[in-house]
Parts: structure tokens; C-alpha cells; sequence
């Protein structure tokens, strides 16, 4: 496990990334995208996840032109104020350009096999699902995406696989945004979406407010399965 930096598109500036290289290589990659909490120990430990699962982790930071190396939990209402402070002055596109040049990254490293997707979570799940409908990604996968409701118009372009983990009780995507997003994308047959009975935002994540061990154990297999489909 190490970090690199990885320039960015525009020429700003370089950024950081957790890397993970799976026990035997090549093989595919997957481009983790962060909560609202940075590239913390949470977002560290699911990077080792996948590579434990035989895949190159790689985990950019995009807060990094507000503040470089992020580390925020949920364990305090202050850690909660700034991370929701960095989410309101996260430039989407920006993230987006930084998110296209670590797939890139990740395609050319020497442990890859050339195929590459991304998996997100929270704010990353919303930009999985943008990368589905704006890169090459070879697969993509969202949980608990917040804001997907406002896109929907991009699903017509996602013409590579999307898997959807979406909580049934998610405090920050209301039933009547799910339902927008099932109904817009149930015509779609690259997207699979599943929803997790009486589960909250971010059941996946271990040791957080809404961690949910069966939800999560089902979600975590699905992707599991999904991702040695379509990466290899």
C-alpha cells in the first residue's frame, strides 16, 4: 500500500492517491471516489478490500484543491460541519476531470491489465454514476448516490455496466427521489439497481452511523461479482 500523486488535467497541480496492488497482477483496476470525509481510514481499508479481492486500488484525493489529505469521520459534529463545508465548495467538474485522469493513471500502471472502473460512495457514488455517463469507465458502481435524481437525463448515454446500491431509509435521498431514479433507469439494461430494505445512508461502511453487517454483506458480493465480470 502507497500513495502517489497524479497530475491533474488542467495543469494545476498534482494530487495525492492511495494505491493498493492486489497480490497478483495484472489485473483490473477500480478507481475508488470518496465520501465527504476525504481519503480517510475508512476509504483507505475498502482500497485494501479490493485489492484483497485480486483488483489495483487506487483512491484519489478530490478535495485536494480546498484542502490537501482530508481525513474526516462521523464521529463529531464538527468533522460533520467541515466535511459538508468541503462538499458545498467541491467543484463537481473539476472532480470529474481529476476522477478521468486516474482512470487513466490506473490503465497505464504496471499492475493493470488496461480495463478499469470506478466504485463510490455518498458524494462518490453521485460521481460513479456522472463517470458512467461522462468517461470510458469499463464498469461502474454506486452506493448511496446523493443528487442522482437531478441527472437522470444522462442515463440514455450510459451504455457500459452500472450497478446501484441504494438504501430504502437513506436520510439524504428521499422515497420520492428513489423513485425517480428506479423509474429512469429501469428501461436502461446495462444498469442494475438494488434496493436494501430499512437501511440508511452509508449501511456499507464498517464502524459508521447506519452500518448495517447483512445489507452491507449482500452489496459487497454483488460488486464483488460485478467487478470480476467486467474488469477481469
Amino acid at each position: 500500500m502507497a500513495e502517489t500523486t497524479i497530475p491533474a488535467a488542467d495543469g494545476s497541480g498534482r494530487f495525492l492517491a492511495y494505491v493498493a496492488e492486489p497480490k497478483r497482477s495484472p489485473a483490473g483496476a477500480v478507481v475508488l471516489i470518496q465520501e465527504i470525509f476525504g481519503v480517510n481510514a475508512a476509504m483507505r481499508a475498502l482500497s485494501d478490500w479490493v485489492a484483497d479481492l485480486g483488483f489495483l486500488a487506487v483512491c484519489p484525493d478530490l478535495f485536494w484543491r480546498q484542502e490537501p489529505g482530508v481525513q474526516l469521520t462521523d464521529g463529531s459534529e464538527a468533522e460533520w460541519q467541515r466535511a459538508f463545508d468541503l462538499y458545498k465548495g467541491f467543484d463537481a467538474a473539476k472532480g470529474i476531470e481529476d476522477l478521468k485522469a486516474t482512470l487513466a493513471f490506473a490503465r497505464a500502471h504496471p499492475a493493470c491489465n488496461g480495463r478499469a472502473g470506478t466504485m463510490g460512495f455518498c458524494l462518490g457514488g453521485n460521481l460513479a454514476f456522472r463517470m458512467a455517463v461522462e468517461s470510458d469507465a469499463d464498469c461502474n458502481v454506486s452506493y448511496y448516490g446523493v443528487g442522482i435524481e437531478q441527472m437522470l437525463e444522462g442515463v440514455p448515454r450510459i451504455t457500459r455496466p452500472l450497478l446501484m446500491h441504494i438504501a430504502e431509509r437513506d436520510r439524504f435521498v428521499p422515497p420520492e427521489a428513489q423513485a425517480k431514479i428506479l423509474a429512469a433507469v429501469k428501461g436502461n439494461p446495462r444498469i442494475t439497481a438494488h434496493v436494501y430494505p430499512g437501511v440508511d445512508h452509508a449501511f456499507s461502511r464498517i464502524g459508521g452511523h447506519s452500518w448495517d453487517g447483512r445489507a452491507a454483506a449482500i452489496a459487497n458480493g454483488r460488486t464483488a461479482e460485478f467487478l470480476a465480470a467486467h474488469l477481469g
